[in-house]
């Protein structure tokens, strides 16, 4: 029996480490937050253990927001060194962020698990049909007042918490529309990543204090042995697949990932049904 257990645990953790290095690797060579792979990939990793219907989902996403607190705070740290962050944009989206994240999550803990299945499929959709027509917004405007700055912080955050992502694929569209330069953009997104991670990992934890039959080793929705295998081999992996990605022509490897988003869009749609 001891020996059976022994197998499974080491099973299970070779599993996270699988998940954590091609989330890595698929950040690192597409520029992508990890939580597009993290989430399905957790979705099976929990269906596989065996974990109830209903709490597969929200584990994933809870622990998908877990780990890009982590990985957030590398990439906000690197963008920073190259002077790439706007920290007044930072502190004047991050109150609405930090709201929306956090009262997204306690949505997500409430909303059926065939809705947040559903709704994540329609984003892949999406976020393939961005990359696949290379779409970017044309500059239309400035950067709105508080209230504006509020309410698009508020957005980004709900979704971003219903999705289990960092906010990258709209914050960067949405400061590019406003007349912020590119590079700009995405540098002072991997900072607004960060409170979106923690708010959204506070809200998941919450949410799920009192959920009853959730496995041991859970803090909330938070898997702990999950988080621990992605975010222990991730960080390695994520300078593997940029250091391919430097070798590729940037549409080409934008154009194959939308064909593995819809693919994976695609198969988790076929489950619904």
């Amino acid at each position: 029996m001891g020996g059976r257990k022994g197998r499974s645990f080491v099973a299970t953790l070779l599993l996270y480490l699988v998940t954590g290095a091609y989330a890595g690797f698929m950040a690192g060579l597409l520029g992508v937050g990890g939580g597009v792979i993290i989430v399905p990939a957790l979705m099976f990793a929990f269906t596989v253990q065996g974990f109830a219907d209903g709490d597969v989902v929200r584990m994933a996403l809870g622990t998908s927001m877990a780990s890009i607190v982590f990985t957030s705070l590398s990439s906000m740290r690197a963008h920073n060194a190259r002077r790439a962050v706007d920290w007044t944009v930072v502190r004047r989206i991050a109150p609405g962020i930090v709201v929306g994240t956090f009262t997204g999550a306690q949505l997500a803990a409430h909303l059926p698990a065939l809705a947040l299945k559903v709704l994540f499929v329609v984003f892949l959709a999406y976020i393939g049909m961005q990359m696949a027509l290379d779409y970017r917004p044309p500059p239309l405007r400035a950067l709105p007042g508080a209230a504006g700055m509020t309410v698009a912080g508020l957005l980004i955050g709900a979704l971003s918490s219903l999705v289990g992502i960092g906010g990258g694929v709209m914050t960067v569209p949405f400061l590019a529309a406003c007349n912020v330069a590119v590079h700009r953009a995405i540098g002072t997104s991997s900072a607004v990543g960060f409170p979106i991670a923690v708010a959204g990992t506070a809200g998941f934890i919450v949410a799920g204090w009192n959920a009853p039959g959730l496995p041991t080793a859970s803090i909330g929705y938070v898997y702990v042995p999950a988080l621990f295998g992605i975010v222990l081999v991730s960080v390695f992996f994520a300078p593997v697949g940029a250091w391919v990605a430097h070798r590729q022509r940037a549409l080409v490897l934008r154009r194959v990932f939308a064909l593995f988003l819809f693919a994976v869009g695609a198969r988790m749609a076929a489950g619904l049904v």
